[in-house]
């Protein structure tokens, strides 16, 4: 769909330079399919604002991600690779230590991809708008750690906003936040609850992007004025009017009457904006906006559905309550799942959800669409929104080819799709989403997500569900002071901190589920069982900065460590970007809603051990610890203390440990030994620590000390015992017998013997 406005056309302007200079950059002699652009006065005016200069040349893209300080800091410099990116499935790009010098492979797909367009595509401003997200992803333009992308991005957007009153000084920033998503996703019952999750986890992504899209199309501005959009947040620059503000208004009022109806106020939308001087978009107070705009959403949530209250006391009938969601307010309650004979009734909103869980495994296309029938080839189940005076319908398609007659004023999303060519025709938008699944290998069922009795069953090992629920440390401080230090706090630097956080659990964690061990992962990362395959994972939510993951747990384990190494290595190993989890570990039948609650508290107390941390087994250590990597311990505290330091072992932390006697094959009959020992050995020492903490509260000092002196040699009887009883072939590897009887080892004896507990146990 070709745009006409002013608004579109000062948008349209910045994208076409942008992919011109990615034409002129890859053969000079693309010039000649590009049209002649000449700046108008405000296209002008906004590549002043963001000091975009005609001189500037591509380059090598600087690691953004090593300029976030808050208490650390990076003392590297790291480059991204110049490339594209992937059609479809992109794997996790590694930035590197050397400059890069090499771009002929880029050149060679930029060359290909423009050298195709017409006349008409150059004024298709969403398909000129994925050319440069592919292609300028990866290069800088200007300063050497702001990405093409998001300097044409956030020209385009200044434009189009300033496009309505080009003398204006000041825009809007408006920002949105759905709350309560942690209880509209987890308040169901188990039944059919994974695919219910996965469904509302989309229905609020969907959500989301409605509260965008009718921003967007009210305001009259193009989809480059977007900052961010997903996990329940929205930021987007708008022009500073006071039909801007009427409209924020009007619009939060408009959603939160029909989320009340929908949801019984489990959620609400805090939807503001902020005016501020156009000058500070390139200045480190633009952060101090962020954060302001931030803080008043939070005033909003303090206040729910104030306008509404009045609904809150009306009388109303009382039903039999949904088995799934518990609301009693709607009658004539149907079977979940009519393929059950004793399936729960539930209503219809549950019902949906389970349906519409059952179609996305696979899902290619979003058709968004005033029309609830007539179209084609889209799977009957359909998300609808029945706002005030208006019903959106969102239609899914599991193939993109099954995308005919879209009409002119529909909008299509591609669903993690970067091909150009499925772009030139119509209003076509990429979607980002964390989809991972596999399909069910149960004959006869009529769903294609996992169910958790089978999932359980294809552990391995004891037939036991994980729940992973992890996200970024510390991430409200990285955007709101993070490149402040270094004066870099600007729009572009924002825009580009979002765009590769989003791009990481929405995009990347998809082929990292997919391929156990990807072609350009690096070397120091430490895959465990890389040869095995990790079928039975199953994404509920991955978006924003965060994930929610079910699977077999032995998988899930992995799958964690591999999501935390792979991420730090995104991040250039920046100490001040780290994640924090809770895995929770359950039998099947356990509510999934409890056991969402357990992995909640588990990242919770990862997060007091202050961050960068791992809650498995009901035990919380650093991630280092974990895998046995740490270059330095709490007893390496205390070690200072004694005249006759200890060694550190070859051998350090929990994984090496478990890695090792799965290595030996100890057996089952060993292996029930060894658990049993270490477990014992454990209790001892726990007991003396605390012990420790008691005589710390009494203010004990010489008791205190003491306590810390003898609690990390209080397992060498019982561990020396416990050695003497393992086969011969064990007893004959040095490190681990030396390693295992080291204090520093003491304090991860309950994380070991559970781990290798559950992978021995068949029940």
């Amino acid at each position: 769909m070709i745009q006409t406005s002013a608004t579109f056309n000062a948008a349209l302007q910045i994208v076409q330079q942008a992919v011109t200079l990615l034409a002129k950059w890859a053969d000079p002699q693309l010039i000649n399919k590009c049209p002649r652009l000449t700046d108008d006065h405000i296209v002008t005016k906004a590549k002043q604002i963001l000091s975009w200069s005609d001189k500037h040349e591509l380059k090598a893209l600087r690691l953004l991600f090593d300029y976030v300080k808050l208490d650390k800091a990076q003392d590297k410099q790291h480059y991204w690779q110049a490339k594209a990116i992937e059609n479809s499935n992109p794997t996790i790009p590694y930035p590197q230590l050397e400059t890069i010098t090499d771009f002929r492979q880029l050149k060679t797909e930029i060359k290909t991809a423009i050298n195709d367009l017409n006349n008409d595509d150059w004024q298709n401003l969403s398909l000129l708008t994925l050319i440069l997200e592919k292609f300028g992803s990866f290069l800088s333009f200007g300063e050497s750690d702001i990405a093409l992308v998001d300097i044409a991005r956030t020209t385009a957007a200044v434009a189009a906003a300033i496009a309505k009153n080009p003398k204006t000084t000041e825009l809007n920033l408006i920002a949105g936040d759905l709350s309560g998503i942690q209880k509209f996703i987890f308040t169901i019952s188990s039944d059919g609850a994974l695919k219910s999750l996965r469904a509302r986890s989309f229905y609020l992504e969907l959500v989301t992007e409605e509260v965008v899209q009718q921003l967007l199309i009210r305001l009259n501005l193009p989809r480059t004025n977007v900052i961010y959009a997903g996990g329940g947040n929205l930021y987007i620059l708008a022009d500073e009017t006071d039909n801007t503000k009427k409209t924020v208004e009007q619009l939060r009022e408009d959603f939160n009457e029909w989320l009340l109806d929908e949801f019984e106020g489990k959620i609400f939308l805090a939807l503001d904006l902020l005016k501020f001087p156009i000058a500070d978009i390139t200045t480190e107070k633009f952060s101090i906006h962020w954060s302001e705009v931030t803080t008043q959403l939070a005033v909003h949530k303090s206040r729910k559905f104030a306008n509404q209250m009045s609904k809150f006391t009306e009388p109303r009938d009382s039903h039999e309550p949904c088995r799934v969601c518990h609301r009693d307010d709607v009658e004539n309650l149907k079977p979940l799942n009519p393929h059950e004979a004793d399936s729960v009734l539930a209503c219809e909103t549950c019902c949906s959800m389970f349906r519409l869980g059952g179609q996305l495994l696979r899902l290619d296309a979003i058709v968004r669409s005033p029309e609830r029938d007539n179209i084609p080839n889209a799977e009957k189940e359909k998300l609808t929104l029945r706002l005030p005076n208006q019903i959106v319908y969102y239609h899914l398609f599991k193939q993109r080819e099954d995308l005919v007659n879209i009409h002119n004023y529909e909008t299509a999303f591609l669903v993690n799709n970067w091909t150009v060519k499925h772009y030139l025709t119509g209003n076509v938008i990429p979607l980002l989403l964390g989809n991972y699944a596999q399909e069910s290998e149960e004959k006869g069922v009529p769903i294609s997500a996992k169910e958790l009795t089978e999932i359980a069953r294809k552990s391995g090992a004891i037939p036991r569900v994980g729940y992973l629920q992890m996200d970024v440390d510390n991430l409200g401080q990285i955007f709101a002071r993070g490149l402040r230090q270094c004066e870099k706090q600007t729009l572009p630097r924002i825009a580009g901190l979002s765009r590769n956080i989003s791009y990481f659990f929405k995009v990347y964690l998809n082929s990292l589920a997919a391929t156990r061990k990807p072609p350009n992962i690096p070397e120091n990362i430490k895959l465990i069982n890389p040869e095995k395959k990790r079928p039975n994972l199953l994404f509920i939510y991955a978006g924003g900065d965060d994930l929610f993951v079910s699977g077999a747990w032995n998988e899930l384990v992995e799958f964690a460590f591999d999501v935390y190494q792979c991420f730090r290595a995104y991040t250039g190993y920046n100490p001040d970007i780290t994640l924090s989890a809770g895995i929770s570990i359950a039998d099947f039948k356990f509510p999934l809603y409890q056991a969402g609650d357990e992995s909640r508290m588990l990242e919770k107390a990862a997060k007091e051990n202050g961050r960068d941390s791992l809650g498995l087994f009901g035990q919380v250590f650093k991630w280092d610890e974990w895998l046995g990597t740490a270059k330095i311990t709490y007893f390496d505290e205390v070690n200072q203390k004694y005249l006759n330091p200890e060694t550190r072992p070859n051998m350090l932390g929990i994984l090496p440990f478990v890695e090792r006697l799965e290595r030996q094959n100890i057996g089952v009959n060993y292996s029930r030994n060894f658990v049993r020992n270490l477990l014992i050995t454990a209790e001892i020492q726990e007991r003396a620590l605390k012990k420790l903490e008691e005589n710390k509260k009494l203010e004990e000092n010489k008791k205190s000390e003491e306590a810390l002196g003898t609690r990390y040699y209080l397992h060498l009887p019982k561990i020396a015992y416990t050695l003497a009883r393992l086969p011969k072939n064990v007893l004959d590897d040095s490190d681990f017998r030396t390693s295992l009887k080291s204090p520093y080892n003491a304090p991860y004896f309950r994380a070991i013997a559970t781990w290798i507990e559950l992978l021995n146990r068949s029940s």
